[in-house]
């Protein structure tokens, strides 16, 4: 397994990669459920980052990949790709 060399901190996510086409940068979307108290029911909502991707981990669009939270890198960049789990663009 590829190791990234930014020093990781805080926050852990998994999710699916969305958009690749920026320089070393993907944007990363999960799905997550919210409890909303009124309706007493929950509700889908998505999660959607900007995640550093070194030139090591190269991700994919399609991809699921972990990021980790990292210093800031840019004005929207906060997190940085650190494992890339399954590569479905390859599929087929």
């Amino acid at each position: 397994m590829k190791k990234t060399t930014l020093k990781t901190r805080g926050r852990t996510f998994k999710g699916k990669v969305v958009s690749s086409k920026a320089q070393k940068t993907v944007t990363v979307e999960w799905n997550r459920r919210v409890y909303v108290p009124k309706f007493e029911r929950y509700h889908d909502k998505r999660s959607k980052v900007k995640a550093h991707n070194p030139p090591e981990m190269d991700a994919k669009e399609g991809d699921t990949v972990i990021i980790k939270e990292c210093r800031p890198i840019s004005k929207t960049k906060k997190f940085v790709v650190v494992e890339v789990l399954k590569d479905e663009s390859s599929k087929g």
